[in-house]
């Protein structure tokens, strides 16, 4: 899609909820240090006498008595498995390549280091460190974070042969990792080959080093996560730390290259020698300098098979391209809560909807309603060539089978503004604004088609002038009521719609220029009220929110988001009750490459945690 960040703003391991030493609980490493050095550690439950000097960095001084220079350099490597194939004619294809470059490292980039019990110490994966306001977040692949069962350290451009003290920025305990509770691997291991490997990305939360410094600020700077625009990017740089048996010296590799996407998944695909064992969970950097304090990192190497292919070359490599699943993993490393335990079924580049971002991107109106009758909110499409199709809600956020109710015609193809409600009966309806004036009621639409047609406006009336205009529990009692937009800008409020005509129409706002602007509508019940909420896009991207909109006035503004570039792509807004019985509407969007996502659970002060309903690039 676009290149920004991620669109949630704040939020584990093996585990759903990620691992943390438990309160009470002596940490791990200190008890590794007392087994070795017979340093003296408090009984299990005992009160601990109070360190000496700042608490900040005394894990990372603990770990530091463990970890000597030569520790480092024996640790075997845990992710070693690939290999410089030996078929023949390899030698040939190999000088024709692009291979990587061995270099000293880069501050924003290092590797891991850890320990499951004494004697038995592991070097392997690669990590990065993320900008963000907690600043001491590093990223890595998910199949290395389930490893991290045990003692491990983050070691920011490392060097071979010198201890933690003469590492450039120190070292850095880690205190919790997340993994999305989705990825789940095949028997046996930690990779996998299913749809579950685009959900290959982790993250993890470090104490301070043993200087006392936080992550960033030792460092000097963060990767901002960036999602990538699209798969066929020009020029990608991917730094890793590939194993000591390929790279005596233990120095960084890196590679500029193009990439393309892994077919049938959600992944980047490069090609580029020297990707050894180690450099899983490697950034993929779009606009990488040497030590750099910053940049814009679009995924980590991993997916299919833990980032390579089956025969496990060294100069196959792929990526996890950051979507809305790795942006909410964030925001709850962030955060330092666990991730949701509820999160829908993963179901890769199927997504949620059928059809891909190229069909999606024809998907012109769109409103919601119970238009089934199981009380669960439903999606109702207007499509760019005429044809109407409706997608049942099974009230998780997810949707069944398409129900096609009108094939692609020229009709449809003048219907200018959509809205749904309960304008009769207790069953959902649809209004329809066609480009001549005409305003027509659906009363109950459902899976077997849209039903009878009322009019409610003629050909040529003034309703050709209503620019937008979207449905919700705008009048007192909740009933439902119409909020019309039109060209000069006015808002009129009409209740009591209903077979016989629109009702009583009250003039809010007058003819201005301000709401002229305003790009997309969408009534819902954002504040947990009951009541009618609206949502505006703005031309410049702003998002603001009315809550209590009525005949009275529209009610208490709250800004979600200031002018950006990024909403300015959403191109059509719905809002609806798609998971059932819980707190606020969710907010549907179409952006205009096609991908479509879910906000669950949207605010009037926040938007909702993100879900992917169609993947972009597809």
């Amino acid at each position: 899609m676009f290149s920004y960040g991620p669109r949630r703003t704040p939020g584990g391991s093996g585990t759903p909820g990620g691992s943390r030493t438990p309160a009470g609980r002596r940490p791990a490493v200190a008890v590794l240090c007392a087994a070795l050095f017979g340093v003296a550690v408090p009984a299990a439950g005992a009160a601990e006498p109070a360190p000496p000097g700042p608490v900040a960095g005394q894990e990372a001084r603990q770990a530091a008595r463990f970890w000597t220079a030569q520790r480092m350099a024996d640790a075997r490597p845990l992710d070693a498995a690939r290999q410089t194939p030996a078929a023949p004619g390899a030698s040939a294809a190999a000088a024709a390549r692009p291979k990587g470059t061995l270099f000293k490292g880069t501050r924003l980039v290092g590797t891991f280091f850890g320990s499951d019990g004494p004697g038995g110490t592991t070097w392997h994966c690669t990590g990065s460190v993320i900008d963000t306001k907690a600043r001491n977040i590093v990223l890595t692949a998910a199949h290395c974070a389930l490893n991290m069962k045990g003692d491990y350290v983050f070691v920011p451009k490392f060097v071979k042969g010198a201890a933690p003290d003469r590492q450039p920025y120190g070292i850095f305990h880690i205190q919790r990792v997340f993994i999305d509770p989705r990825y789940v691997p095949d028997r046996g291991s930690t990779t996998t080959k299913k749809a579950a490997s685009d959900l290959d990305t982790a993250f993890a939360r470090v104490s301070a080093n043993q200087w006392g410094k936080s992550l960033q600020d030792a460092v000097g700077g963060g990767l901002t996560f960036t999602r990538p625009a699209g798969y066929n990017l020009r020029n990608v740089t991917v730094t890793g730390y590939p194993s000591y048996r390929h790279n005596s010296a233990g120095r960084a590799v890196k590679c500029t290259v193009p990439t393309r996407q892994l077919r049938g998944y959600r992944q980047l695909a490069m090609t580029c020698g020297g990707y050894y064992g180690g450099v899983s969970g490697s950034p993929w950097i779009t606009d990488y300098k040497d030590d750099a304090r910053t940049g814009h990192v679009i995924g980590n190497l991993g997916g299919y098979n833990g980032g390579g292919n089956d025969a496990n070359v060294d100069y196959i490599s792929y990526g996890t391209a950051f979507g809305a699943d790795a942006a909410n993993l964030l925001a709850d490393a962030v955060a330092d809560q666990a991730p949701p335990a509820d999160l829908p079924p993963y179901r890769g580049l199927k997504g949620t909807l059928p059809g891909g971002a190229a069909r999606w991107r024809g998907a012109a109106l769109m409103a919601s309603g119970d238009y089934t009758g199981d009380r669960h909110g439903d999606l109702l499409v207007v499509w760019s060539d005429g044809g109407v199709t409706l997608h049942p809600g099974d009230g998780k956020g997810g949707f069944g089978a398409e129900k096609r109710l009108r094939q692609a015609n020229s009709t449809w193809t003048h219907a200018r503004s959509v809205a749904g409600g309960t304008f009769t009966g207790d069953r959902s309806g649809l209004l329809v604004r066609w480009s001549d004036g005409e305003v027509t009621l659906y009363p109950q639409p459902g899976p077997s088609g849209l039903g009878r047609e009322i009019r409610m406006a003629a050909p040529g009336s003034a309703w050709k002038n209503a620019v937008q205009f979207t449905a919700g529990a705008f009048r007192d009692g909740g009933g439902t009521g119409l909020l019309v937009r039109r060209t000069d800008g006015s808002l009129t409020l009409y209740t009591g719609i209903g077979a016989g005509g629109f009702g009583t129409g009250t003039r809010i706002l007058p003819a201005n220029g301000t709401w002229t602007k305003a790009a997309l509508l969408t009534g819902g019940d954002f504040d947990g009220t009951a009541g009618g909420d609206l949502l505006v896009r703005w031309a410049d991207g702003t998002l603001d929110t009315y809550a209590g909109t009525s005949a009275a006035g529209l009610g208490t503004r709250s800004r979600l988001r200031g002018p950006n570039g990024l909403w300015t792509h959403a191109q059509v807004v719905t809002a609806g009750d798609f998971r059932h019985d819980r707190t606020g509407n969710d907010l549907v969007v179409r952006w205009s490459d096609g991908e479509t996502t879910l906000y669950a659970d949207t605010g009037t002060k926040s938007l909702g945690t993100e879900h992917t309903l169609v993947h972009p690039g597809t």
